[in-house]
């Protein structure tokens, strides 16, 4: 039933063909109706002066449609582009050929197009394209796809027919079966010739040729298959031969029925290999033959301008690759390579090749190019046929990842291979404008390769196949892949300078990207070569080439520089470029040089790019002294002795520490000073924020070797050591507001504030609970009065006093309070120590208990301190005092209420209870006195007024 239905079809199909040449006479009619119609909208239009004639006076038209004297051109909107591209498929309409691509690109670009090309327009503009109905979806779509499969299906039944019944022989079946898949091949041929003419562009997705000659397309390719994998007719040579022609022809078809016909060649092209096979096969046939069917696939689609059939093919190319590696082992390297650079360099050369570039850098007709405004980086990241470009970069690095991978065994490791895939895809991305992502994958995969390499070099190991049992060693040298590293970074370098003179004008921000690669690229790699493979104490080759890529970096950025006027288009990749030198000087400093003189060598670098600011006025210059303080950061949270615990000397101050830290904290004091007057205000608070750090580092530093005996890594500090850290906070604070007196600073102002801060938030957690002797039980020495107490909390209260009285007026009132109720709390904590210590000696711990003398000296020392505070506070008008003074007070009269009520006794109770009423009463008096005083001011002070104001008059 299936057959008669497939030959129904068929029938039917022709049957309409050939009614539909009996109406050719009457739609030339109404063809040339409509070419009346369009030369009169012509003439109507007020802008466009000529009308359109004959197609074979297509010069003339083109010459009356220029613009007058004082006319503008006539312009294409986006939307009558589109329409004009799809009318121009459909060259019967007017007779003629269809309007050229260059016209179509015009058009596009707001350009004056012919008058043939807006006639066309007008078309679409006075008749609207109707939404499609049900039935047209129906009868004019799918039941041409569905009349396609079932012609196909009617070929395989009508052949299933012939097999069951045995009324024909195998060989007689099947070229009954080829010669049916070219008479559908010649039909569709035919009915596209007569046919198409007819077809709206609506429906070319569903054009009746490209139907038929698909469905013999796969009748040929199954008549084929059969004949050598079922049969056994013909031999694997003359089968592949076979299959390989017919899968090319029907991409060749493809350019006369569509990118759908392409497909199915490209798939015929892609499972041709798998369908065929031989006793010994060859990589250089199969990959030879899929170069071939990859190309002819790309031509395709740069004359048609596809994009979806090119992509499939990269994938195509990409999955035969990682099959093959997968497959053989050892595989053939070369054949693999060779496949990859084909694909890198068809699309470099044949699609889209110059395309893209051409078409966005084409000059107008006034001689100026077209892109008046520089391309962003959203447009950069968002190119044409990306699709293509992306299926390319990830195609090249799956493969050359692939090749190099452990799991995968060579015939020879293949380092050059993949260095060329990676150079290919590296230079793609440089050359063109629209291979952005090319560039950034072939950064990656040189990344990822080369780590595979160093990391793995000498370590891989694999089972020979045929000698069961038997352990290959299958490694690369270190040597070899030290080469490998140094020579993609040449590479890199050598691409990153070529794209950045061939972007900087046209796109700067791929000159950006570019930039940042030929930066980052041979970093990395030398860095992990370095790691990896070097000697970490000493490296000759590691540190000349470092420092020669780094030097010439340094050289990119002043030759580019020379080029650009001041502050016009190249900082940041100037920026790039400079700091890549940074990083490449520093590898070679570390391969070089060892220890102290490493450290030393960094800072200065960092300070001699910042001299170089006297010549040249680079914006990325002074940051190199921020990115040299913080590696050298870096080194010292690795290494904090700078030269190691057991090479550190045990002499205080004198030591390595002082020049490894010192000098760096030094060198960024006269960078700072050196950038006082820069006009980026960032970069020179920063500098100002590092160098108060280092000095304060610095200081530190050499505090706790001192107070340590040599060590760096004891376990807690003392209360002596804690209490210096203090001092030299409070001493940075007062320093810094110094500064920023003299030098306004951000950094100076909220730096001075934030170590007050912090110090005194050490205080809380150490100087009166974690390291206070009373808990710890640590010995006061002893001397009185000049022991562990004076340096742990009567000096550094002192210093919050004066700080505070430093700041008063020139920071917030809530920071000049705390500081000043620190200097409280903290004397207070060294006046009652003191008492337990006149009481108790050197040992104060908790668990001595307290004597009843003790008790009492507390009450009056807490007293007479509230009395001495409230004198301060008056004499210098701080109320931040005072109110100190009022809590000590309280404080005191609770002792006494809840403690020497209970604790004590006698003689000395009374004196306590005596000893409290009395200082109260002379508080009391003190403060009637003081606020008596203020009142006889304010009352006497209108009157005083009042006085002048009569003399005066």
């Amino acid at each position: 039933m299936l057959e008669v239905i497939a030959f129904v079809a068929f029938g039917l199909a022709l049957a309409a063909l050939l009614n539909g040449r009996k109406t050719a006479e009457r739609l030339d009619g109404e063809i040339a109706a409509l070419k009346e119609q369009v030369a009169q909208l012509e003439a109507v239009r007020p802008v466009a002066p000529a009308a359109y004639t004959a197609p074979a006076a297509d010069a003339n038209v083109e010459a009356a449609a220029q613009p007058q004297d004082g006319a503008e051109p006539l312009e294409a909107t986006p939307s009558q582009t589109r329409q004009m591209s799809e009318i121009s498929k459909g060259d019967a309409i007017f007779g003629g050929p269809p309007p050229s691509q260059d016209a179509v690109e015009k058009a596009s670009r707001g350009e004056p197009v012919s008058a043939r090309a807006r006639a066309t327009t007008a078309i679409d503009a006075v008749v609207p394209r109707q939404k499609e109905s049900l039935e047209s979806r129906l009868g004019a779509r799918w039941a041409v796809w569905v009349g396609g499969i079932a012609l196909a299906l009617g070929g395989v039944f009508m052949v299933k027919y012939s097999i069951d019944a045995g009324l024909l022989s195998p060989a007689v079946r099947l070229s009954m079966a080829a010669v049916f898949g070219l008479v559908l091949m010649a039909i569709g041929e035919f009915v596209r010739r007569r046919a198409v003419p007819l077809v709206a562009d609506a429906f070319q997705n569903a054009m009746i040729p490209g139907i038929l000659t698909a469905a013999g397309a796969v009748t040929l390719f199954g008549v084929c298959y059969a004949a050598h994998g079922v049969y056994g007719f013909i031999g694997p040579v003359t089968a592949f031969v076979l299959l390989a022609i017919v899968s090319l022809a029907t991409v060749g078809l493809s350019l006369l029925h569509g990118q759908a016909l392409a497909g199915l060649g490209l798939l015929a092209s892609l499972i041709t290999p798998a369908l065929v096979s031989s006793e010994s096969p060859s990589p250089w046939s199969l990959f030879g033959f899929l170069a071939v069917a990859w190309t002819a696939t790309l031509l395709a689609a740069r004359i048609r301008r596809w994009t979806v059939v090119p992509s499939m093919a990269n994938i195509g190319l990409s999955l035969w690759a990682l099959a093959y590696i997968a497959s053989s082992t050892p595989f053939e390297t070369r054949p693999v390579t060779l496949i990859m650079l084909v694909m890198i360099a068809g699309i470099a050369f044949i699609w889209p090749g110059r395309f893209a570039d051409g078409a966005e850098n084409e000059p107008a007709e006034t001689g100026q190019p077209l892109l008046d405004t520089r391309f962003s980086f959203e447009r950069i990241m968002t190119p044409p046929f990306a699709a293509v470009t992306v299926t390319t970069g990830i195609s090249a690095l799956l493969t050359a990842l692939a090749m190099i991978s452990p799991l995968a065994t060579a015939s020879g490791y293949p380092v050059v291979e993949f260095s060329l895939v990676v150079t290919a895809l590296a230079a793609l991305g440089a050359s063109r404008g629209y291979a952005v992502y090319p560039a950034i994958l072939s950064a990656v995969v040189a990344i990822v390769g080369v780590w595979s390499m160093t990391a793995l070099s000498g370590l891989l190991t694999y089972i020979d196949p045929t000698i069961p049992g038997h352990i290959v060693t299958f490694a690369i040298s270190g040597h070899t892949a030290m080469l490998a590293a140094m020579a993609l970074s040449c590479v890199f370098v050598a691409l990153g300078a070529f794209a950045i003179q061939r972007h900087r004008n046209g796109r700067p921000p791929l000159a950006t990207i570019w930039a940042a690669i030929a930066a980052i690229v041979p970093i990395a790699l030398t860095g992990m070569s370095l790691l990896m493979t070097g000697n970490l104490t000493f490296d000759l080759p590691h540190g000349l080439f470092a420092l020669a890529a780094g030097l010439t970096l340094l050289g990119l950025a002043e030759w580019f520089s020379r080029k650009e006027k001041e502050g016009e288009g190249l900082d940041l990749p100037q920026a790039f470029l400079v700091a890549g030198s940074l990083g490449l000087i520093v590898i070679a400093l570390h391969a070089l040089t060892d220890g102290l003189a490493t450290t030393i060598l960094i800072a200065l670098v960092g300070a001699a790019y910042v001299a170089a600011t006297r010549v040249r006025v680079w914006p990325a210059l002074p940051w190199m002294m921020v990115g040299a303080a913080v590696i050298v950061l870096a080194r010292i949270a690795w290494e904090p002795t700078i030269v190691g615990a057991l090479n550190l000397g045990r002499t205080p101050v004198f030591n390595a520490l002082l020049a490894g830290y010192g000098i760096p904290a030094l060198l960024l004091v006269l960078s700072a000073f050196e950038l006082r007057s820069w006009p980026d205000l960032r970069v020179r608070n920063l500098l100002q924020a590092l160098a108060s750090l280092f000095v304060l580092l610095t200081v530190a530093i050499l505090v706790r070797h001192a107070m340590n005996g040599g060590v760096l890594d004891s376990a807690v500090p003392t209360l002596g050591e804690q209490s210096i850290y203090t001092l030299l906070a409070i001493g940075g604070s007062a320093i810094l507001m110094t500064l920023d007196r003299k030098s306004p600073s951000p950094v100076f102002r909220y730096g001075s504030m934030a170590i007050g801060v912090l110090s005194i938030v050490s205080i809380l957690g150490a100087h009166l609970i974690g390291l206070n002797p009373y808990f710890s039980g640590e010995l006061l020495g002893a001397i009185p009065f000049f022991d562990l107490l004076l340096i742990g909390y009567l000096l550094p209260g002192l210093g919050y006093a004066g700080l505070a009285w430093y700041a008063n007026g020139k920071r917030p009132v809530p920071y000049v309070t705390v500081l000043a109720v620190a200097a409280a709390v903290l004397v207070f904590a060294w006046a009652t120590l003191s008492v337990r210590r006149f009481w108790q000696g050197q040992n104060i711990a908790d668990w001595k208990g307290f004597l009843a003398g003790e008790t009492y000296t507390y009450s009056v020392v807490w007293l007479l301190l509230g009395v001495l505070l409230l004198v301060l506070g008056s004499r210098f008008n701080a109320k931040s005092i005072r109110i100190a003074s009022a809590v000590l007070v309280f404080v005191a009269v609770l002792k006494v209420f809840l403690i020497d009520m209970a604790n004590l006794e006698g003689f000395l109770r009374a004196l306590s209870f005596i000893g409290l009423g009395a200082v109260l009463i002379g508080i009391g008096l003190f403060y009637q006195k003081i606020l008596s005083g203020k009142a006889t001011s304010q009352q006497d002070t209108p009157v005083d007024i009042e006085a002048q104001s009569g003399q005066t008059g």
